[in-house]
């Protein structure tokens, strides 16, 4: 009899180890924790595009303050000329040097500009915000990608024997949804400035 029993114990015990019971928990677990990396990746993107494209929009709109300025100083100053007859003119000298202190104001801001930030010009900004917004689209991908893995591993663990058995006897998940495109998802979103 106590044969018998420790036989039952022990086929129950192997029946139970692969029945996939723990395996089927585990791979749920890791499509909610999947589908958190896809949501977290639209919040990146959600987050991180509108502020890059405001700082471009601000550093560009600075360098085109900058250059506005020393393209109008340098028009005065080519409006301000001073001939020789004019030299002993104290008003004329003075309305000229005064021409030409604005562009050298100008062009002092703009040698600023090129020395704190010798690397960081509006086209360079354009390229860099390129370079985040196709990043991001990558993220995003992969994430869709490992999402739908762990999709594909979980819904093939609650069909296959004995995992099916265990599913339909005990646990009664249903399959996981992969990530689908929206109709029209395959235009790339429109970045305006």
């Amino acid at each position: 009899m106590q044969i018998r029993n420790l036989l039952i114990l022990l086929c129950s015990v192997l029946l139970l180890s692969g029945c996939g019971y723990n395996k089927i928990q585990k791979n749920e677990e890791v499509v909610f924790a999947a589908w958190g990396d896809v949501e977290a990746t639209y919040q990146r993107r959600a987050d991180l595009i509108p502020n890059l494209v405001s700082t471009v929009k601000g550093y560009a709109a600075h360098e085109k303050e900058t250059f506005t300025a020393v393209t109008n100083a340098r028009a005065k100053v080519g409006q301000t000329n001073l001939s020789i007859d004019k030299l002993g003119n104290a008003a004329a000298m003075q309305q000229f040097q005064k021409a030409q202190g604005t562009l050298s104001g100008a062009l002092s801001r703009l040698l600023v500009v090129a020395e704190r930030y010798p690397d960081l010009k509006a086209s360079a900004n354009f390229r860099d915000l390129q370079h985040q917004l196709e990043g991001t689209e990558n993220r995003i991908n992969v994430a869709r990608q490992r999402y739908n893995e762990s999709v594909r591993i979980f819904n093939t663990s609650i069909r296959t024997f004995p995992n099916s058995m265990t599913n339909n006897f005990l646990l009664h998940l249903e399959r996981k949804e992969a990530f689908k495109a929206d109709a029209g998802a395959e235009a790339a979103p429109k970045v305006t400035f």
